[in-house]
């Protein structure tokens, strides 16, 4: 089987990458073994929150070339502040493009609510989630908090009483209806993605709104967690436009709604420009001939190789296995590539549980067009991007998914110059 691009890894990265190649008339192939980060996701993209000296992050655009002096070894120093601010843009393009609609941008980060109801800084969030622009307060004095009776995944009365400390008082409401009994009979059942199945229906969205017609009372805003629109884009504006008031959804705990369809709409419009996408399938080795790789074989084709100009490694970090420790050593499975990590194990990690964890900056090292590294020297067709990479820490620096998409978007132009 012949591609111009491999791409091995069918997240964030791999789709960005194969829809910015597929754009330009490439033929891709995603391979992919299963769930991505996305179906965990809160719905926001981080860029960049904090330097990783700690420093707080407003604006991510003028606090890259300081990012590059902290930590020379972060995937941002490989773009530079130019193209960094360009392949932003870009970003927020190709979402929209896939149908995905987001509010925010790189000069200044925004607020999302989290599950529990506190605000976090982030670069982009999808348009129908909560999020406002101060660090301290909501934009009404009374909401209305609205969740499926017996759905444990939505922490209510944490999110009001987080509400009312910046200042905006909230009502509980429980709701039940028949059709929920389907799936109540079972504990384990009762997930987002289940109810979010339910109300793709559309008698049973019209219930829901004159639910929350009869019962949001005064309430400016009407809060619901994010249990709609897994398979519809314009379930909130349906809601907005009959009930007459803002109505926000809010991230419950995984697996994540507004995840899912992010990916489900990346690569639904990746194999709308002709991308062939594999799900289910995992890359188990490659053959090399000197710094080329040649051929890759996969679980599910056997010996069948997948023959590409060039390939792109996406499986991303220790979460879904694109990263393998040991009790003595971090590697990669597929290609063995060159990887960052302290030879001492006690070096990887911190016992305090809330500081910065170094395993997390551990990762596949690459040279400064992000081709991979393979006994300190850099394969001419292999790249690598997104949670991969060494260098950074996501969670401690809030840029994980900026990593991913920038990374990504990247490399598709570097194997396009070629």
């Amino acid at each position: 089987m012949k591609f111009d691009t491999i791409i091995v890894g069918g997240g964030l990265a791999g789709l960005l990458c194969g829809i910015r190649l597929s754009k330009e008339g490439q033929r891709c192939v995603v391979i992919s073994a299963g769930q991505s980060a996305l179906h965990f996701s809160s719905g926001s993209f981080d860029l960049l929150n904090a330097l990783p000296d700690g420093t707080p992050v407003r604006n991510p655009l003028a606090e890259v070339e300081e990012l590059i002096r902290q930590q020379p070894l972060h995937p941002y120093p490989k773009l530079g502040k130019e193209k960094f601010g360009e392949l932003t843009v870009l970003t927020r393009e190709l979402l929209l493009e896939a149908g995905i609609a987001v509010k925010g941008e790189e000069k200044a980060n925004h607020y999302r609510v989290t599950p529990m109801g506190n605000l976090k800084p982030t670069w982009l969030t999808l348009k129908d989630l909560l999020a406002c622009e101060s660090d301290s307060h909501l934009p009404w004095k009374k909401i209305a908090i609205f969740n499926v009776l017996g759905f444990l995944d939505f922490y209510t009365q944490f999110i009001a009483d987080e509400f009312r400390k910046m200042g905006t008082e909230s009502s509980i409401h429980s709701f039940n209806f028949p059709v929920l009994e389907c799936i109540r009979k079972n504990p384990t059942e009762m997930r987002s993605t289940n109810i979010a199945r339910l109300f793709d229906k559309q008698e049973n969205l019209e219930e829901l709104i004159r639910l929350l017609e009869t019962e949001s009372g005064e309430a400016e805003a009407i809060i619901l967690p994010a249990i709609v629109g897994l398979g519809q884009d314009d379930v909130v504006e349906q809601l907005q436009e009959k009930v007459g008031k803002t109505i926000c959804l809010l991230p419950t705990l995984p697996p994540s709604v507004p995840g899912i369809h992010t990916q489900q709409q990346l690569r639904k419009y990746f194999q709308h420009l002709g991308g062939v996408y594999m799900l289910g399938d995992t890359v188990l080795r490659a053959e090399k001939e000197g710094r080329k790789v040649v051929r890759v074989y996969s679980y599910n084709h056997g010996d069948i190789p997948f023959v590409g100009k060039n390939v792109v490694l996406a499986t991303g970090s220790f979460f879904s296995q694109g990263l393998i420790a040991t009790s003595e050593r971090i590697y990669e499975p597929v290609f063995d590539l060159d990887v960052s990590f302290s030879k001492d194990r006690e070096q990887w990690y911190n016992l305090d549980l809330f500081a910065a964890q170094p395993y997390q900056t551990f990762g596949v090292k690459t040279d400064d067009s992000f081709r991979a590294m393979y006994r300190g020297q850099a394969f001419e067709n292999l790249y690598v991007a997104g949670a991969v990479l060494e260098g950074f820490n996501a969670m401690k620096e809030g840029c994980g998914a900026g990593v991913s998409v920038l990374s990504a978007l990247s490399v598709a132009e570097r194997i396009l110059s070629k």
